[in-house]
C-alpha cells in the first residue's frame, strides 16, 4: 500500500491525462489549452516560449486565479478482499481548490527575449471515507509548484526558437487505514522533492496568416524523499522513504489560422507514459517485518500507455476591446484497466470551455473563463475491482489580468 502512495503523487503531477492541469492562464482555460501556436500574451511563456519573439516590443505580465471544483467520484460494484467479493459502493468527498498563476515576458534584447512562468500544474486533494477505499486512499494532499524560465531567439521575421528549464517542487501527504475492514494496517507519509527538466520550442509564422508551433518537454525524474509511519495494529515504526518517479516526455504540435476576425487553432499532444512501468520504494532502515514488507515494500506493476490529446480553440475578436473564446479537447487516460484502482480512477475525458478578454486600456486587459471536464463512465474488471466508476471530472473558473508596459 505504501507503493500506492507515490502512485497517486506521480499521477497527479504529470503531463498526461490523469489529473494534469494544462490550463495555466485565462486564455488557456477559455481555449481548453489550445493556445500554443496562436498565443498573444504573457502566457506564451508557458505554452510555447518561442512565440514571445513575435509579441509587440513591450514587457508583459499576466496574473490570475483558478478555482477548481472536483465533484465526487462514485463507485458501484465489488472489491476482491483476500479472495472474497464484498460490496464496495462509495463516493469520494467533494473538493474545492484555488491556485494562482503568473507569467512574465521581457522586452526585446536584440534578437533575444526572456520569460518565466510560475504555475501549479497538478495540485489535487482526494479523500474517501468508505471502509474499502480508505485502505488505499483515505486522504491525499498534493501541492506542486513549477518555475519555467526561458529564452527565445528570433531567427528571422518568420521563425523563432526557444529553450527553457522546468524546475518543479512537490510536496504531498497520504493516509490509508484498513482498520474499518479488520485489516490492522495503516500508513502515514509526508514527502517532498525539487527536480529539473527542460523544454524546447519552435514557432513559425507565415505571411498568409498560418501559424505553427512545436514544443517538447523532457522526461524528468522526481526523487521523492520523506518520512513514512507504517503500522500493524497500534504498533508502528518510522522510516526514511524514497522513490524515483519518471515524468514522461511530451511532444506538442499546433497549427493556427487567422481569417477575418477569427483565429482557429488545432493542437495534437503526445504524452510518453509508457516509460511508467513499475513503482518501487526504498526504506531506511530496511523493513524487518515480513508482513509489512509484503504489503509496503514490493514493486507494483503500472504498465501505463502513451496517450493522445486533441484540442481545438477559437478566438473571435467581437470588437477592438472584446475577444470571445471557446475550446474543446479530447483527453485519453494512460491507465489500463488491469492496474486501475481507487487512488486514481481515471478515464477518457471530453473538455469544453469558453471565456472572454476585455481590453480596458492600451496597457491593461482582464477577463474570465470557465471549463468543464467530463469524465467518461468507466467499467473496470481486474484482480481487485469489479465495478463502475462514474461522475467525477472537474469544473474550472479562471480570472486574470494582463498588463503591458
Amino acid at each position: 500500500m505504501k507503493r500506492e502512495l507515490i502512485l497517486i503523487m506521480s499521477s497527479s503531477l504529470l503531463f498526461g491525462a490523469a489529473y494534469k492541469l494544462p490550463e495555466q492562464s485565462l486564455s488557456g482555460t477559455a481555449l481548453s489549452a489550445a493556445n500554443v501556436a496562436s498565443c498573444r500574451g504573457a502566457d506564451c511563456s508557458y505554452y510555447n516560449s518561442a512565440n514571445i519573439s513575435f509579441l509587440e516590443d513591450k514587457s508583459y505580465i499576466e496574473a490570475g486565479l483558478t478555482y477548481i471544483h472536483l465533484p465526487s467520484i462514485e463507485f458501484e460494484g465489488y472489491h476482491n478482499l483476500f479472495g472474497q467479493k464484498v460490496r464496495a459502493d462509495a463516493k469520494s468527498r467533494v473538493e474545492n481548490i484555488v491556485i494562482p498563476y503568473f507569467h512574465y515576458v521581457s522586452k526585446e534584447y536584440g534578437k533575444f527575449r526572456y520569460s518565466f512562468s510560475l504555475t501549479f500544474p497538478g495540485g489535487l486533494r482526494k479523500r474517501w471515507d468508505a471502509p474499502v477505499q480508505k485502505l488505499y486512499a483515505q486522504e491525499f494532499d498534493l501541492k506542486t509548484f513549477q518555475l519555467t524560465p526561458s529564452v527565445a531567439y528570433r531567427v528571422n521575421d518568420n521563425l523563432s526558437l526557444s529553450i527553457g528549464a522546468n524546475i518543479i517542487y512537490s510536496e504531498g501527504k497520504v493516509v490509508s487505514d484498513g482498520s474499518d475492514i479488520n485489516i490492522p494496517l495503516k500508513r502515514e507519509m509526508e514527502g517532498d522533492s525539487i527536480d529539473y527538466g527542460f523544454n524546447i520550442g519552435a514557432a513559425l509564422r507565415l505571411d498568409s496568416g498560418w501559424k505553427m508551433a512545436l514544443n517538447y518537454r523532457s522526461k524528468t525524474t522526481l526523487s521523492e524523499e520523506g518520512k513514512a509511519n507504517l503500522y500493524i495494529g497500534l504498533v508502528g515504526k518510522r522510516y526514511d522513504a524514497s522513490v524515483d518517479i519518471y515524468l514522461p516526455a511530451t511532444l506538442t504540435f499546433a497549427i493556427a489560422k487567422d481569417f477575418y476576425n477569427t483565429t482557429l487553432e488545432f493542437v495534437y499532444e503526445r504524452t510518453f507514459w509508457s516509460s511508467y512501468e513499475y513503482l518501487d520504494f526504498n526504506y531506511n532502515p530496511p523493513i524487518e517485518s515480513a508482513t509489512l514488507a509484503a504489503v509496503f515494500d514490493r514493486p507494483i506493476l503500472k504498465d501505463w500507455k502513451d496517450t493522445n490529446t486533441f484540442r481545438v480553440g477559437v478566438k473571435y475578436r467581437y470588437s477592438n476591446r472584446l475577444t470571445l473564446m471557446g475550446g474543446y479537447s479530447y483527453d485519453e487516460t494512460p491507465i489500463p484497466q488491469e492496474t486501475l484502482s481507487y487512488e486514481l480512477p481515471d478515464s477518457d475525458a471530453h473538455i469544453f470551455s469558453t471565456g472572454f478578454k476585455y481590453q480596458y486600456s492600451s496597457n491593461l486587459s482582464f477577463g474570465a473563463a470557465i471549463l468543464y471536464d467530463y469524465k467518461k463512465e468507466r467499467r473496470v474488471v481486474n484482480d481487485l475491482i469489479d465495478g463502475t466508476f462514474k461522475e467525477g471530472g472537474a469544473l474550472l473558473v479562471t480570472t486574470g489580468l494582463e498588463y503591458r508596459f
